[in-house]
């Protein structure tokens, strides 16, 4: 009896249920090797590489672009006789029935350097919503031109290659009704109603992060009880501090405000553990580190890389960290573990000129600190009329 070792889901982060599999590394009917990278998967984080586990030939039971849950086989590896690849004949697939009972064929370029493939082109640089937009629409990324960072190519550039305009046509008389548009303007979106006081409505469905997201921030207001507090602080001796740091130091080294404020926090909760703590089964667990979560904003949705020991680590550290962290989420990079472990998370929206907010807990966590513009005032001390920064 031939052994084989199945290839499931994996769980490649800790709130992750569902995966979608965006790239087939190796084609069906060619050996691997352990260790190897084998396919990407799109988790509710970011998408991450997944190597295989044994030695042998790929068996693939599911095909690209497809949707399962954590747990379910996708594919194989055993010994068998190594084929030449056959042209991908996509099933059809809905509800549950994203397995199949039969392998399914795949053509897929391996990278250079990975199963014999040097010499072969290099993988577009892509994200990878811009990579499913690009199946949707038949579009070739080995030909488009990305306006995103390092070049690499966004959903916008595909839409642009591929001829969709990004927003209704605003039109001059009353519309007919008509069927729900056959070229919908967003992947899984198209127009569902007319209404001459709204005008045109077109549905958007989110993208697998913002679904995630949105279910998280609504569990997140139903199940943590949500209290907020707001205080002014004096930020005269901590712009004084960046601007000597400043001079001191150079390139990547040197820390914005909310470095400072980073580090700040990440001091009260060692001085205050049931602060970076959490309330889990009916018990609450004070965590032994202090990592902070810092919000930047994706090109699809709020996204919370972690910078772990932050209490321990100097404000050069924490600056470089956060620089690192950011690009890696704008350049749709960032990966699981660089997500994870966070236990307190800090959300600032003083650079669009917001005073004050409240952002929603990010659960398990007990607080999230809420960061506010500078402004200058004048306020009186012994007697005298000073300048003051407050924030």
């Amino acid at each position: 009896m031939t052994e084989t070792t199945d290839i499931t889901m994996p769980r490649l982060s800790d709130s992750m249920e569902e995966g979608t599999i965006v790239k087939w590394l190796i084609a069906d009917g060619q050996p691997v090797a352990r260790g190897q990278e084998l396919v990407e998967i799109e988790t509710d984080k970011a998408t991450i590489g997944h190597a295989a586990e044994a030695d042998g030939v790929l068996e693939i039971l599911v095909a690209e672009g497809v949707t399962l849950a954590v747990g379910e086989l996708i594919g194989r590896i055993g010994a068998g006789v190594v084929t030449e690849p056959v042209a991908i004949t996509e099933p059809a697939l809905n509800g549950v029935a994203n397995l199949i009972d039969r392998p399914v064929q795949a053509v897929v370029p391996t990278p250079a350097g990975v199963n014999g493939g040097a010499g072969l082109p290099a993988r577009a640089l892509a994200t990878p919503l811009a990579r499913r937009v690009a199946r949707i629409h038949a579009v070739e990324l080995a030909g488009i031109a990305g306006t995103g960072p390092r070049g690499r190519i966004t959903r916008a550039d595909v839409l642009s290659a591929a001829g969709v305009r990004t927003a209704p046509t605003r039109r001059t008389q009353a519309p007919a009704p008509v069927a729900p548009a056959s070229s919908p303007t967003f992947p899984g979106s198209g127009v569902v109603a007319r209404d001459s006081a709204k005008g045109e409505t077109q549905r958007v469905e989110p993208t697998r992060l913002q679904q995630v997201v949105a279910r998280r921030m609504a569990e997140a207001k139903a199940t943590i009880p949500h209290f907020q507090v707001q205080a002014e602080v004096a930020m005269d001796a901590a712009i004084a501090l960046r601007a000597e740091l400043k001079a001191s130091v150079s390139g990547d080294a040197a820390p914005s405000l909310n470095d400072l404020i980073v580090k700040a926090c990440a001091l009260a909760l060692r001085k205050h553990p049931a602060a970076n703590g959490s309330y889990v089964d009916g018990g609450f667990e004070l965590h032994g580190r202090v990592n902070i979560g810092v919000a930047v904003a994706a090109q699809d949705a709020l996204v919370v890389p972690v910078v772990k020991d932050a209490d321990t680590k100097s404000l050069g550290s924490i600056a470089r960290e956060t620089r690192r962290l950011a690009e890696r989420v704008r350049a749709g990079e960032i990966t699981p573990p660089e997500l994870s472990g966070g236990t307190f998370t800090v959300s600032n929206l003083g650079m669009f000129g917001m005073t004050a907010i409240t952002p929603v807990i990010n659960p398990p966590q007990a607080a999230i600190l809420g960061v506010g513009a500078l402004r200058e005032t004048l306020a009186r001390v012994n007697g005298e009329i000073v300048d003051r920064t407050l924030m």
